[in-house]
Parts: structure tokens; C-alpha cells; sequence
């Protein structure tokens, strides 16, 4: 995948996970700073646990700070849009945190696969996979647990499982079609996916009340 494709790619899925971020924070109640941890955490915490497991160490996100200059200035600009506008409310905050959230899913799943691949074409199946999910929902694991909620993805409809398949579709797919239709299939299944299950109301089984 060429690198600016490849840039772009990343500062879309870190503005996204930044806003949703920040607009759990808004809905929290914290001040600037504890929206801007938050939507920091949001958009690296995944890239930090998928650079350890894959032993990048120092992590990516401390050797090249772009990302986590991007999502603390995209955390300041909603806070500061929120007091001006107050925009992130009701519906409207329903509807942004979960197309934000969507997309941030839907492209960080497939750029923890590509970071797999790029340093070993050899890796098998299953660790692709779960690189790609853990890169997805590290983030918004995190934090859901630093804002005191239960995590979405052990919750929320259809969370981590949009992730599983839109990874298990980008690893099957990717010999075939290469780095980049991988890539846009992954995140567009897993983006559809998710908007579908809030929609339609899709959920795994839970136990009997």
C-alpha cells in the first residue's frame, strides 16, 4: 500500500476514534484536559498494544508523535465546538459517536493487519486476525474503562464481531487483491456492519434475564 494512501488511511481512523473519544468526555462531564486524555487514549491505546505484541518497541505512537499531536488537537476543536455550538447532545451525539466509532473500527482493524504484514508476510492466520481486533477495540476498551462504562465490546451490538469479520474478510482476500482493495473491502465491511446493527438492532445472544 503506498505511503501516503497509507497516511491518509491512519488520520482518518485517529480523528475518527479522537471524536469519539472526546465526545464520551463531553458526555462525562470532564474538563479539557481529561477529554483530551481521552480521546488521545482512544485513537493510540490499540496502535500501542498491537506494536507490543508484535514487539515494536518503543511503540510507534512515542517514535512518531503525529498521531497524538492529531488527536489531542482534534480533542481541544470538539471541546471547543461543544461549548460554542453544543452540538454533541441527544440524537446528534447518539449519531456521531457511532459513525465516528464505525470508522475508526472499520480502518484501525485493517491497518493492524497491514503492520503485521509489513513485517512478516509469513505470519499465520490467526495472529493477523487478532492483531487486526485488537488494534480496532484496544482503543475504545480503553476508553470505556478510564470513563467508568462497561466496555462497548462486551455490550454494544455487534461491536467486536463487525471488527472479527471485516479482519477475517481483509486476511482471506488480501493474496488475491493486495494491500489496498484489502484494506477498503475490510473497512467498509466492518463500517457496514456496524451501522446495520445499530440500525436493525443486531446482538449477540445474551443470558436469560
Amino acid at each position: 500500500m503506498s505511503q501516503l494512501l497509507l497516511l491518509l488511511f491512519e488520520i482518518t481512523g485517529t480523528v475518527a476514534f479522537a471524536v469519539s473519544g472526546a465526545i464520551l468526555g463531553l458526555e462525562k462531564r470532564m474538563d479539557i484536559l481529561g477529554i483530551s486524555i481521552l480521546g488521545l487514549t482512544t485513537a493510540v491505546g490499540g496502535g500501542v498494544i498491537r506494536d507490543l505484541i508484535l514487539g515494536i518497541t518503543p511503540p510507534m505512537t512515542f517514535r512518531n508523535p503525529i498521531y497524538a499531536t492529531i488527536s489531542i488537537a482534534v480533542s481541544i476543536l470538539v471541546f471547543v465546538i461543544a461549548r460554542k455550538y453544543y452540538v454533541f447532545k441527544g440524537l446528534w451525539y447518539e449519531r456521531i459517536m457511532l459513525l465516528m466509532d464505525s470508522i475508526g473500527l472499520g480502518v484501525f482493524t485493517v491497518i493492524g493487519i497491514n503492520t503485521a504484514y509489513s513485517l512478516n508476510n509469513e505470519y499465520n492466520m490467526f495472529l493477523l486476525i487478532f492483531v487486526g481486533v485488537v488494534t480496532g477495540v484496544g482503543g475504545g476498551v480503553m476508553r470505556d474503562m478510564m470513563a467508568g462504562d462497561r466496555p462497548y465490546i462486551f455490550v454494544k451490538h455487534f461491536y467486536a464481531s463487525a471488527s472479527i469479520i471485516g479482519a477475517v474478510s481483509c486476511v482471506i482476500v488480501w493474496p488475491y487483491l493486495g494491500s489496498i482493495t484489502s484494506m477498503f473491502a475490510g473497512t467498509a465491511i466492518v463500517i457496514i456492519l456496524r451501522l446495520c446493527a445499530a440500525r436493525f438492532r443486531w446482538s449477540l445472544p445474551k443470558p436469560l434475564p
